[in-house]
C-alpha cells in the first residue's frame, strides 16, 4: 500500500474514532461518567492529551486490527483483532485504575471495557473497509 493511501486511510479512520468516540463521551456516556467519575474528573479536559491519546490509539488500531485483516481480505478479522485490542488496552487502564486509586468505581471498568471493545472492533471494521475501498 502506498505510503500516501496509508495515510489518508489513517486520517478518515481518525474521523471515525472521532466521531464515535465524541458520541460516546459527550452525548450517551456523559452523564454516567460526572456521576460516577465527579471525584476523578478535571474542570476541563486537557485537549492536547487527549488527541496525542487518540493519535496513538489508532496506530495501535492499525498495526494490530486492521492491517492483518487487510492481509487476509477479512473484515471478521478486523472485528475480532480490532476488538481485542480495545479489550486489553481498555482493561489495562480501567483494571489499573482499579488497583491503585481509591474508590474506583468497579461500574466503569465493567462498562469502559467493553467500550473499549466496542470502540475499538467498529473503528477497525469502518478502517478496513476504508483501506479496500482506497486500494480500488
Amino acid at each position: 500500500m502506498p505510503i500516501t493511501k496509508l495515510i489518508f486511510s489513517y486520517l478518515l479512520t481518525t474521523v471515525v474514532f472521532f466521531i464515535i468516540d465524541l458520541f460516546w463521551l459527550g452525548i450517551i456516556a456523559k452523564s454516567f461518567y460526572g456521576r460516577h467519575l465527579a471525584n476523578f474528573l478535571a474542570p476541563q479536559v486537557n485537549w492536547a492529551a487527549a488527541i496525542i491519546f487518540y493519535l496513538i490509539f489508532i496506530v495501535g488500531i492499525f498495526i494490530f486490527g486492521i492491517m492483518p485483516a487487510v492481509e487476509k481480505q477479512s473484515w471478521t478479522q478486523a472485528l475480532i483483532l480490532g476488538g481485542l485490542f480495545g479489550f486489553f488496552t481498555y482493561a489495562t487502564y480501567d483494571l489499573t485504575n482499579l488497583a491503585t486509586l481509591k474508590e474506583w468505581p468497579l461500574i466503569i471498568v465493567i462498562v469502559d471495557i467493553i467500550w473499549g471493545f466496542v470502540l475499538s472492533a467498529s473503528v477497525s471494521v469502518s478502517g478496513y473497509f476504508i483501506v479496500q475501498w482506497l486500494n480500488k
